[in-house]
C-alpha cells in the first residue's frame, strides 16, 4: 500500500515537472530554470561554511611504466583522514588535464580492480588522476577498532553508510553532504598540484561513484567535463522498481522541490557530459533514456548538442571496459590528448601496494571515526538548547515532522471482524482512509460481540499503538492484556506497520529493507515517515471524536512509544500517556557507534531543538514510563538478516 502511495505521489510530481520542462523554449527560460535547480540542490546539501587545512602527506610512491602512483593522505575535516592515489604521467612538459575519480560501493575502494583500470587508462592517456577512498571503504573503515572483522558494518560499506546517515539526520546533517565534502576537498588537493591544468578538470565514477559524480558536478563549478556511469535513471523509476539506495543517494527534500536526477546535469548545461548506462543494470535503463532526453533539451537550447553524449553498454552494473573506453575517448576529445585503448588489466596492483597508511586503515593513523565526530556535534548542539513552553514545543514538533493538523473526519470502512476461538471476545476492524491511497486499520477488542459491525466507541477509550503489529501486541503484550482485563481496548496499525508492513518482521530491520526504502522517499519528499504515521493517528482521532469520544488514554510500545509521545505533545485530548520500551533519548543514539532502531523513527534535525527527556518533562503528571529500550532496542529478541 505505502509503496503504491509513493508511486502515485511521484508520478504526479513527475507529470508537473514534465509540463514545466516542455514549457522551456528559450535560453532565458533555461537559465531561469537552472537558477532554481541550483538553489534547490544547494539547499539539500548542507556543506561546511569553512575549509579546515588539508595537511596532505605523500606516504609512498610506486614507479610504473609510463607513470607513477603517489600515496596520499589528507584531512577533509579536522582529524578526519582521506586516503587516495595520485596517478601522474611521466615526463610531463606542461600542465596536464586532470580527473577526479569517485569510487562506487565497493569495500576495496580505490584498490578495486575496475577502478584501478579506470585510473590507468586515464593516466596513459595523459591525465593526472586522483582517486580517493569513500567513507567506510578502502582504508577508511570507520569501525576498524570498534567491531570484529565479520561485523556487517565492516563487511558491507552500504550498511555503514546508512548507519551514519541515521545519526547525521538527528543532528540536521546529511551523509551525502559528507560524501560530497570529501570530493570537494579531494579536488582542492588535486588543484594544489603543480602538474594540473586548472581549466581542464574531469570527474567520473560508477555506481555510488556515479552518484558522487552527479552531486559534485552540480555543486562545484571547477569541474569542466564529466562521465557518470551506472547511476543515472529517475527517482520515480527506483520507487516503481522498489529499488533502495544508500543514504547518500537520497537528498532531503529534493523530490519535494520537483527535481529529478537529470536536473543535476541540467544545472550545468552546456558543459561537456557523457552519460554511461548498461542495458542489464538494476538502475532502470528506461529512466536513463528519459534523463538523457531531459538533459539534451537544454543542450539543444544552448546550441551545444555536441557537448552531451550517451553510451549504453551490453553489460551488467559496473565500470566495464566499454564504459571506460567511451569515457576516456570523450575526455580526450575535450583536452586534445590521445586515448589509450589497449588492455590494462595486467597492470592492476595488489591492495596492500596502494595503501597510503601503514596498516591499511586511517583509524590506526589517528583519524577520528565519523561516529565520534557526530557524537561531538551532537554534544555541542544539545548544549545550546533552551527551555521552551508547551506551545513552543508543540510547534517545533509540527515543524520538524512537517505535520499539518486537519479537523477533517476521514471516511472509514467496516471490515470483517475476527472472533476468538472460544467466542468470548471479538476484534472489530475499521479501515480509516487518512489520505488518498492510504488506509490505516483501527482495531477494537471487545467482549460484547453484538456490536462487531458498527463503530460505536465509548466516551473514554484506551488506544494502543504497537511496535510492529497491533494484532500481535493486543494478543501478546502484557501491557495490552492488562488493559483488556479492565475493558475494551482499541489499537491501530499506522502505515507501514502490521497489515501494511511490506516486510516480514525478520526483515523489518534490514538496512536495505522496504521500511528503509519508504523512509528515504518520505525524506526526499520533505515529509518524514514518522510524521506521516503520526498524521494517521491524528486523523483516526478526528473520526473517534466525531463518534463521541471525549478522552483518550494513549499507550505506545517500541516504535509506537515514539509516536505516542509526540501525539501527547500535539493533542490536548490525551488524558494520559503510557510508553513502554521507549528510547530514553535521541541523543543516546548519537553517542554510540551504532543503534538498531529503524530509520523511520528518526525525526530529522530533532537534536537541534528538543529531545525525549524534555518532551517527558513537558508531560509531567500524565505520563508513565515502562521498561526503556537502549540503542539496541532489546536486541536479544531480534534476529537481523543482513
Amino acid at each position: 500500500m505505502v509503496t503504491d502511495y509513493y508511486v502515485a505521489v511521484l508520478r504526479e510530481i513527475y507529470k508537473e515537472r514534465a509540463k514545466k520542462l516542455k514549457s522551456i523554449k528559450t535560453r532565458k527560460d533555461a537559465e531561469k530554470y537552472q537558477e532554481y535547480v541550483r538553489s534547490a540542490i544547494k539547499k539539500a546539501f548542507p556543506l561546511p561554511e569553512t575549509k579546515t587545512p588539508l595537511t596532505p602527506r605523500i606516504t609512498g610512491v610506486l614507479e610504473k611504466p609510463g607513470y607513477k602512483i603517489e600515496k596520499i593522505i589528507f584531512e577533509s575535516r579536522k582529524k578526519f583522514f582521506v586516503t587516495g592515489n595520485l596517478y601522474i604521467p611521466n615526463n610531463l612538459k606542461r600542465e596536464a588535464p586532470a580527473v577526479l575519480v569517485s569510487c562506487g560501493h565497493e569495500t576495496k575502494g580505490k584498490a578495486y580492480p575496475l577502478y584501478q583500470q579506470v585510473c590507468i587508462r586515464l593516466v596513459k592517456s595523459g591525465f593526472v588522476v586522483f582517486i580517493y577512498d569513500p567513507i567506510s571503504q578502502g582504508e577508511r573503515d570507520q569501525y576498524y577498532d570498534t567491531f570484529d572483522e565479520q561485523h556487517p558494518l565492516r563487511t558491507n560499506c552500504c550498511y555503514a553508510h546508512n548507519m551514519l546517515g541515521k545519526q547525521l539526520e538527528l543532528v540536521g546533517d546529511f551523509f551525502g553532504a559528507w560524501r560530497v565534502w570529501d570530493g570537494i576537498r579531494a579536488l582542492d588537493y588535486l588543484l594544489s598540484r603543480s602538474e594540473v591544468d586548472h581549466k581542464k578538470i574531469g570527474l567520473t565514477g560508477c555506481s555510488g561513484g556515479g552518484t558522487l559524480t552527479t552531486w559534485l558536478w552540480a555543486l562545484d563549478d571547477r569541474f569542466t567535463f564529466a562521465a557518470p556511469s551506472c547511476f543515472i535513471t529517475t527517482f520515480l523509476a527506483n520507487m516503481e522498481n522498489e529499488l533502495p539506495s544508500d543514504n547518500e543517494q537520497c537528498p532531503p527534500g529534493i523530490i519535494a522541490a520537483g527535481l529529478e536526477q537529470s536536473d543535476f546535469f541540467i544545472a550545468k548545461a552546456p558543459k561537456p557530459v557523457i552519460l554511461l548506462g548498461q542495458k542489464y543494470d538494476f538502475f532502470d535503463i528506461r529512466g536513463f533514456r528519459e534523463a538523457y532526453s531531459d538533459i539534451r533539451r537544454f543542450y539543444r537550447i544552448y546550441r551545444a548538442e555536441d557537448n552531451i553524449r550517451v553510451f549504453i553498454g551490453e553489460n551488467l552494473h559496473g565500470y566495464s571496459p566499454d564504459h571506460q573506453k567511451e569515457m576516456v575517448k570523450f575526455f580526450c576529445r575535450y583536452t586534445g590528448t590521445k586515448p589509450y585503448t589497449e588492455d590494462v588489466s595486467y597492470t592492476v596492483e595488489q591492495i596492500e601496494n596502494l595503501w597510503a597508511t601503514r596498516k591499511g586503515q586511517v583509524i590506526s593513523e589517528g583519524s577520528k571515526p565519523a561516529y565520534e565526530i557526530i557524537a561531538e556535534i551532537s554534544k555541542e548542539i544539545t548544549r545550546k538548547k533552551r527551555d521552551r513552553s508547551f506551545q513552543q514545543i508543540s510547534s517545533t514538533v509540527k515543524k520538524i515532522l512537517n505535520i499539518s493538523i486537519s479537523k477533517a473526519v476521514p471516511y472509514y470502512r467496516i471490515l470483517r471482524p475476527f472472533y476468538s476461538e472460544k467466542g468470548d471476545y471479538v476484534i472489530s476492524r475499521y479501515a480509516i482512509e487518512t489520505e488518498k491511497n492510504i488506509s490505516v486499520i483501527l482495531y477494537k477488542k471487545a467482549r460484547d460481540t453484538s456490536k462487531a459491525f458498527v463503530l460505536e466507541p465509548e466516551k473514554n477509550i484506551s488506544l494502543y499503538i504497537p511496535h510492529i503489529s497491533a494484532l500481535q501486541d493486543i494478543e501478546e503484550d502484557p501491557l495490552a492484556l492488562s488493559l483488556f482485563s479492565e475493558g475494551d481496548i482499541y489499537s491501530i496499525d499506522v502505515r507501514g506497520i502490521g497489515v501494511s508492513m511490506p516486510d516480514t518482521p525478520d526483515d523489518f530491520l534490514h538496512p536495505y529493507g522496504y521500511n528503509y526504502l519508504l523512509k528515504s522517499y518520505a525524506l526526499m519528499l520533505g515529509k518524514p515517515y514518522l510524521g506521516q504515521r503520526i498524521y494517521d493517528i491524528l486523523s483516526a482521532f478526528n473520526l473517534l471524536k466525531s463518534k463521541g469520544v471525549k478522552e483518550i488514554s494513549l499507550y505506545g510500545r517500541g516504535q509506537g512509544s515514539i509516536i505516542a509521545l509526540f501525539i501527547a505533545i500535539l493533542c490536548k485530548d490525551i488524558k494520559k500517556v503510557v510508553i513502554k520500551n521507549y528510547p530514553p533519548s535521541f541523543y543516546e543514539w548519537t553517542q554510540v557507534p551504532s543503534f538498531l532502531w529503524p530509520d523511520a523513527n528518526v525525526p530529522p534535525s530533532i537534536l537541534k531543538y528538543i529531545d525525549i527527556p524534555e518532551l517527558i518533562k513537558t508531560l509531567e503528571g500524565k505520563i508513565e514510563l515502562i521498561e526503556p529500550w537502549g540503542p539496541d532496542m532489546g536486541a536479544s529478541q531480534w534476529k537481523i538478516k543482513y
